[in-house]
């Protein structure tokens, strides 16, 4: 399997790619990343999602070392390159090499094209469980590598006999470790609207979803699974996954429902046409 990748202006093999053990990546955790994948060879909501990064990276005080045209030139280049018909691409930028193991002097920025794992249909089938953590990410609007929390859950999830962890603080729900969330009540849409990533599956969602349902971005608190109808999360490799089961808790009659799925039939239509 042939997969390339962007260090710093220069292209080659994923497995040549090596940062120095001075990157502030490495010694503090510093950097960013964002994540999206092809359709038909064609990168999803590009505009969107070279947006979110940009915003990540000034939140984080990162200059941006690419501009963006040259930055969609390179990854049409990498798909190209792949041997696959469709590929995942991750973008990786850190505070680069730092002299005194602090200091931000230029960023060193990766873009790597990955082989796609996707949700077994199974989980679209008869939908997932997730466990409850009281916890919120901190800077959640910014895509960082700091994903050490569901890391450490990863045995608790399992023993669970989970997919996932759903984050919330004092009472107030905001996201799945790597997705966004969203419950039915009736014929209302409803999602966080606070510590979140703002997801562009999210938003690629509420945009097909505004013709049929009453789309709210509120709080959400844990009072509101009592009465939801539905529940399901979004994200890059998850499209529209049903949620049953939250911790104790069924989700109505414990299936994947009607609206979920018909909000899948719609992305699924969107996909297969990009």
């Amino acid at each position: 399997m042939a997969l390339y990748g962007y260090f710093n202006g220069t292209i080659l093999p994923v497995e040549q790619i090596a940062f120095g053990i001075t990157d502030l990546g490495l010694l503090r955790g510093f950097g960013l990343f964002d994540y999206f994948r092809t359709y038909n060879g064609r990168p999803f909501q590009w505009d969107w999602y070279w947006e979110r990064f940009a915003n990540s990276a000034t939140k984080m005080h990162l200059p941006v070392p690419i501009q963006k045209e040259e930055a969609y030139r390179v990854v049409m280049e990498l798909v190209d390159k792949s041997s696959l018909p469709d590929v995942a691409i991750r973008f990786v930028m850190t505070g680069g090499y730092s002299p005194d193991s602090i200091s931000v002097v230029n960023p060193n920025l990766v873009m790597i094209t990955e082989e796609i794992h996707p949700t077994p249909l199974s989980q679209f089938e008869e939908g997932i469980k997730v466990i409850l953590d009281d916890y919120v990410r901190e800077m959640a609007e910014v895509k960082s590598t700091d994903y050490k929390r569901v890391i450490l859950l990863a045995q608790a999830i399992r023993s669970a006999r989970a997919s996932d962890v759903l984050y919330h603080k004092n009472g107030e729900i905001s996201e799945l470790s790597r997705s966004n969330f969203f419950i039915f009540k009736g014929d209302r849409l409803i999602t966080p609207n606070r510590h979140i990533l703002h997801g562009i599956t999210r938003r690629t969602v509420m945009n097909l979803a505004q013709n049929d349902f009453q789309v709210e971005e509120r709080p959400v608190l844990l009072s509101d699974l009592y009465d939801a109808d539905e529940a399901f999360t979004t994200s890059s490799t998850k499209r529209v996954l049903p949620i049953v089961q939250i911790g104790e808790l069924t989700i109505a009659d414990g299936k994947p429902g009607k609206r979920t799925l018909f909000l899948l039939e719609e992305f699924n239509e969107l996909i297969g046409n990009w």
